[in-house]
Formats: structure tokens, C-alpha cells, sequence
């Protein structure tokens, strides 16, 4: 079966390393790569991914040319390997309706933010006037939804304020990671059923691990569970439902085969994989 992961994150070499310690060490939890680009490609060959799409995030609006160029040479490189990068944007970059021109013109298919990493809340001003330009232009946009799993209590991209980005802005692209809203998946069909917005699946299924140098986990170590997963798929249908692993954060072979597993047609599984993504790309 033809596999698209939807949601991954890489590095620049020089910063992959001491980058991924932080974030490990702040998260609590163990990463599964190094976090380069090759480091993604050799866990796609293994686990039989076709392509998997970047997410890249500006932490701050300084960030934002430097990282759209680096994405951009990332798919003319790179795309014989399997990748293709979506630009960035933040909500403080002032000239954000002109970059998001050029990222529409140097053939990005959409823009990732990150409410909790930029400190901007998801149905803020500034980010609902991001998104309603990227709709304009026809970009899917990709959110952090719900907690973040090193920021414990911080809640600025909630299913709710999601709903409220989709009431101001209209339909378009907009795709919810971490199955609408990670560790608050309990509101996500209260507020985001009666929409066409799409889920990821990326670090919402089976187990976190733990670095126990740390200490305990902010989160419950329990995510998702096969019932819960369902329930949601139930809701939502197959064909809002995106695969992806959150690479890094997550064995890639472990989360193909939680969906694999699933008492689902293949149908529904080829949504899930490949056609969805397809779609959007």
C-alpha cells in the first residue's frame, strides 16, 4: 500500500543534534531519528514511505525568509528521495501577505504554523489574517491543535479556537495535527465534526516513551487507543483523516502498523495512507 506521511520535521545538520536534545529534554520523551534529512529518508526506506511531507516552524518572525528558502531548496534537492517541505509563516512577520505570494510561487502547497512554539494563540487576529491570505491563495494550512506535550497547561490551538478560525475564515485546506487536538481529543467532535477540516494522526496513537533522566512525563504515557482512534474515524469518515508520524517523535513501522491493525476496509486504509494526501498535494 502507497504510504504519504503527512507530518514530519527535519533539521539542518549543523543544529539537528543539539536541537533535538532540547526538545527531547524538554518533551521528556525519546526521539527516533537524529532529525536530519537523511536521517528521515533512511526511517522512510524502512518503513516503506513513499514520501513524506515537511512541516518546518519559524519560532520567530525573523526566521521566516531564511526557512522558506532552506524548504525550498529542500524540494528541489531532495524530492527524488521522497521529500517535499511546506513553507512557514508567523503570525508577527509583518510583510506576511507577500511571502505567502512567493511561497505560492515557488510551488509550496501550504504553510505550517504552531500556536504554542510561536506564542500566538490559533484564533488570534494576527493568525486569522495568515490563514484567511493562504486561503486566498489556495495553501493548505497545517496546525499544532490541542497541548503540546513540552508545554503542560499552555492551551492557545484548542479544538474551539480551531472552530473559531474555521467560523471567521470559511472552508478551505485546513488540516488539525495530532487528531484536532492532542490530549483534548475529547472536544474534537463537539466542535469539528460538522466541518471539512481534516486530522493527522501524527503523535496520537499507542505509547510515549519516556526519558526517565528527566522525570516522570508531563502527559499520561496512554494516548489514543484503538476504540478511541475508531470512535473518531467513525465521526469524521476516512477521507478526512491523514496519516502521519510526527518524525522524530515516532516510530514510523509502529504507527503504519496501528493502522494496518485497524478492523477497517483497505479503502479506508488507502485514505488514510496515500489518497487524502494525494488530494491535498
Amino acid at each position: 500500500m502507497r504510504i504519504i506521511d503527512f507530518h514530519t520535521h527535519t533539521f539542518p545538520e549543523k543544529i539537528a543534534e543539539r536541537t533535538i536534545e532540547g526538545l527531547s529534554h524538554k518533551s521528556r520523551t525519546m526521539p527516533f531519528s537524529d532529525g536530519t534529512e537523511a536521517g528521515l529518508i533512511e526511517k522512510m526506506k524502512k518503513a516503506g514511505i513513499e514520501r513524506s511531507v515537511v512541516l518546518p516552524v519559524a519560532t520567530t518572525s525573523k526566521q521566516v525568509e531564511k526557512v522558506n528558502d532552506a524548504s525550498a531548496r529542500l524540494n528541489e534537492e531532495r524530492a527524488v528521495d521522497g521529500l517535499y517541505s511546506f513553507g512557514c509563516m508567523h503570525p508577527d512577520y509583518e510583510g506576511y501577505r507577500k511571502e505567502l505570494a512567493r511561497i505560492k510561487a515557488l510551488g509550496f502547497k501550504g504553510i505550517k504554523l504552531h500556536p504554542v512554539y510561536q506564542g500566538v494563540a490559533l484564533d488570534d487576529i494576527r493568525n486569522l489574517n495568515v490563514i484567511d491570505r493562504a486561503a486566498e491563495l489556495g495553501l493548505a494550512v497545517v496546525t499544532h491543535t490541542g497541548y503540546d506535550v513540552g508545554y503542560p497547561g499552555v492551551d492557545l490551538c484548542s479544538p474551539k479556537r480551531a472552530r473559531h478560525v474555521i467560523d471567521t475564515i470559511g472552508e478551505f485546506p485546513f488540516v488539525l495535527a495530532h487528531m484536532g487536538g492532542w490530549m483534548q481529543w475529547d472536544e474534537v467532535p463537539e466542535y469539528l465534526a460538522d466541518t471539512s477540516c481534516y486530522l493527522d494522526t501524527a503523535f496520537s496513537t499507542g505509547k510515549m516513551t519516556p526519558r526517565k533522566e528527566v522525570g516522570e512525563l508531563h502527559f499520561p504515557v496512554q494516548m489514543l487507543d484503538k476504540e478511541e482512534f475508531l470512535k473518531l474515524l467513525s465521526i469524521f469518515g476516512s477521507k478526512r483523516i491523514l496519516f502521519g508520524t510526527d518524525s522524530p517523535w515516532s516510530d514510523a513501522a509502529t504507527e503504519i502498523a496501528f493502522i494496518e491493525n485497524l478492523p477497517i476496509s483497505e479503502e479506508e486504509k488507502r485514505d488514510i495512507f496515500y489518497n487524502n494526501a494525494q488530494e491535498i498535494l
